[in-house]
């Protein structure tokens, strides 16, 4: 259980809340990931008197987040929480993956400590930036009482990793829970429970230990008026071992595109129906590939290479 006086360990991975402009009034022709995880703090002072740690895992663009980068960060996460004193985790990211490494870290470890996400829309340098109002709220997630489990917190709001995608380009209020149950809110620094904290069963850091280069190559297509099936055909011919198809609606697929995924299922490629839609489950029907249930395309993709791991 937390206490006011739990330690709490920041880890790093660079993204927009670490980012630099030239100016004050640019706020998207920045640099990512420029500053350190100390530097974030010092822009915080109202987190001066808590007991925090800071540790630098990457420093990244993350549109550019890899596999190697989620295993290392998920063996310092369970590191850090097996240590007695840490009360919780807080991880700064950026917002363009930050969905689907919540989801990676809550699939793997399921912690019963907090680990909480946060990123930023704008740019550190910003006239006015989001990312310390961000980073100053993850921090009172994290220490709140009874907090468990892998979380997002941005822009006031609290998601688990299930439910939140990224719905905006631009917004600094650009994740949505996407079936509208929020986790939590923070107001003036105080943690406000609407549901409940997630819990879930860990797969453990042992699924992920194969080399990252070594990992099995899942890819996703998107279904779209005149949909063909070339880009299966292609992918299949460069050694993919899976397939999340974005279908249109309840996971439909044209004609072309779902005669080219049933083909590379027949010939051992595995195959899930997911939906580009911003909510809502595929139906698991007769007749019909697969489904990935109320998981995006991109979660989808992530349980697929986890359930392939878990095969090899």
């Amino acid at each position: 259980m937390q206490t006011l006086d739990s330690l709490i360990v920041i880890l790093g991975t660079g993204g927009t809340i670490a980012g630099t402009a030239k100016t004050a009034s640019d706020g998207v022709g920045y640099t990512a990931a420029q500053l350190r995880v100390e530097d974030l703090l010092a822009a915080v002072p109202a987190l001066a008197g808590r007991r925090l740690e800071a540790h630098q895992v990457a420093q990244l663009d993350s549109k550019d987040m890899d596999v190697a980068t989620w295993q290392r960060l998920a063996a310092a996460v369970q590191e850090h929480l097996a240590r007695p004193e840490v009360g919780g985790i807080v991880v700064t990211h950026g917002t363009d993956t930050l969905e689907e490494t919540a989801y990676f870290l809550h699939r793997v470890l399921a912690p019963a400590k907090p680990v909480v996400l946060t990123a930023a829309m704008r740019p550190a340098t910003a006239l006015a930036p989001d990312g310390p109002q961000n980073l100053f709220d993850a921090v009172q997630v994290a220490a709140a009482e009874g907090a468990s489990g892998v979380v997002v917190a941005f822009a006031g709001r609290v998601h688990d990793a299930v439910q939140v995608r990224k719905t905006h380009s631009y917004r600094v209020d650009a994740f949505e829970s996407v079936d509208g149950a929020l986790v939590a809110r923070v107001e003036e620094g105080v943690v406000r429970l609407l549901g409940r904290w997630p819990a879930g069963e860990a797969l453990g850091l042992a699924r992920i230990a194969r080399p990252a280069a070594r990992w099995p190559r899942v890819e996703i297509v998107m279904n779209h008026a005149g949909a063909s099936g070339g880009i299966v055909d292609a992918l299949r011919q460069a050694g993919v071992d899976g397939l999340i198809a974005a279908g249109t609606g309840n996971g439909t697929l044209a004609h072309p595109l779902d005669e080219a995924l049933r083909a590379a299922a027949a010939a051992g490629v595995k195959v899930w129906r997911s939906t580009r839609c911003d909510a809502g489950p595929v139906m698991n029907l007769p007749g019909l590939l697969p489904s990935a249930g109320a998981l995006s395309p991109v979660k989808a993709r992530i349980e697929m290479i986890l359930a392939l791991l878990a095969e090899a």
